[in-house]
């Protein structure tokens, strides 16, 4: 082996991303100018750079298609990088916030999980859904999106095209549910910590409750990513309950879609145990409890706080390339309103929520 080989050998990786990081870098440059140029002409930036990132690479990914090469550092920019801003984001936050909220908030969180999986559930059903398909919708809705849905699959032998007809939506639906939810907050009169717990309870995705709350408040930033954090760990018991309760449906099995399972699929009936509690979450909270417990030097705190800022931004603009809208137009009419009309259920749970437990 030449020494030329044995040079490139540990390049190869960063080449092969290199494209569509770029890509990334180069969306969330635009959306930090953007921001700038807000802050310039009205004294304020009314559009965060963490939603612009979004809008813009949304944009560009729907009026054009990027090639193969591009995808691997898209996908990268998408996950490996915003799992680690939000691991940092741990360093940010501190976990006396969710408790303070009470032990009724944890119990109330569960509660509005089960019941928005069981709304969604009826309504799939109602519209049309095959059983399999209802219960994408349900769990990709009321639980993680995505990651929801890959972990569900398998143990319900769902097949590929229940599973690209559930993703269609958690991408599309999501990014339009972290432009259109801040508008809640002077509609409803909602305050930084009511409207954390809504966006912790409703957004998809953790990345995306930063960007949701982001330009709300920075109480609402950490409400809303410790809500959402307990709520993605729900993930673990519901799909314990599918796969001791769901033998019917996995007789006639599929695999997920690769581009879901990103090559690491689980056997028919069987989920990964990191898919049910992700690594980056258990860090976020060992992030966290080193900051309660003061083992952070304040020193550090901005810096770490700047940096995950970043992360966020390109990873926000890694998701907007990985949307096409166009894509919804092949799920079909009752996919949508299935949809559509699980994630109003969930808002409202969400809100009755938060009015019986009288969080000001």
């Amino acid at each position: 082996m030449t020494t030329a080989t044995l040079i490139a050998s540990p390049l190869a990786p960063l080449r092969r991303i290199l494209p569509g990081l770029l890509l990334c870098l180069a969306v969330t440059g635009a959306a930090l100018a953007l921001e700038s140029a807000e802050e310039h002409l009205f004294g304020r930036a009314w559009l965060e750079a963490l939603v612009l990132a979004i809008v813009l690479g949304t944009a560009l990914r729907t009026a054009w298609n990027p090639g193969a090469r591009f995808f691997p550092g898209i996908a990268f920019g998408a996950k490996t990088v915003l799992e680690v801003a939000v691991v940092l984001l741990g360093a940010s936050l501190s976990l006396a916030t969710l408790l303070a909220a009470g032990p009724g908030l944890l119990v109330g969180i569960a509660v509005v999980v089960m019941a928005a999986i069981a709304a969604s559930y009826g309504i799939g059903r109602a519209l049309g859904l095959h059983p399999r398909l209802a219960i994408l919708v349900a769990c990709g809705n009321s639980i993680c999106g995505n990651s929801a849905i890959a972990a569900t699959a398998p143990v319900i032998g769902a097949d590929g095209e229940d599973v690209a007809s559930s993703i269609a939506f958690t991408a599309v639906l999501g990014v339009l549910v972290v432009l259109g939810l801040p508008l809640l907050v002077p509609l409803l009169g909602l305050s930084p910590m009511q409207y954390g717990v809504l966006a912790g309870l409703t957004v998809y995705a953790v990345p995306q409750v930063l960007a949701a709350t982001a330009p709300v408040a920075a109480l609402s930033v950490q409400v809303g990513t410790l809500v959402k954090l307990v709520r993605v760990l729900m993930l673990g018991p519901v799909v314990l309950a599918l796969s001791l309760g769901a033998s019917r449906l996995r007789e006639e099995t599929d695999e997920p879609a690769p581009h879901v399972t990103a090559g690491e699929r689980p056997k028919p009936g069987r989920v990964a145990i990191h898919r049910l509690v992700p690594w980056f979450i258990l860090a976020f909270l060992a992030m966290a409890g080193l900051r309660s417990g003061g083992l952070i030097p304040q020193a550090a705190l901005p810096p770490i706080a700047a940096t995950a800022n970043v992360l966020t931004i390109v990873s926000m603009a890694a998701l907007g390339l990985g949307v096409d809208v166009r894509s919804v137009a092949g799920a079909g009419l009752r996919v949508t309103l299935a949809v559509v009309a699980s994630l109003l259920a969930l808002t409202a749970v969400s809100l009755c929520l938060i009015h019986i437990l009288g969080i000001a």
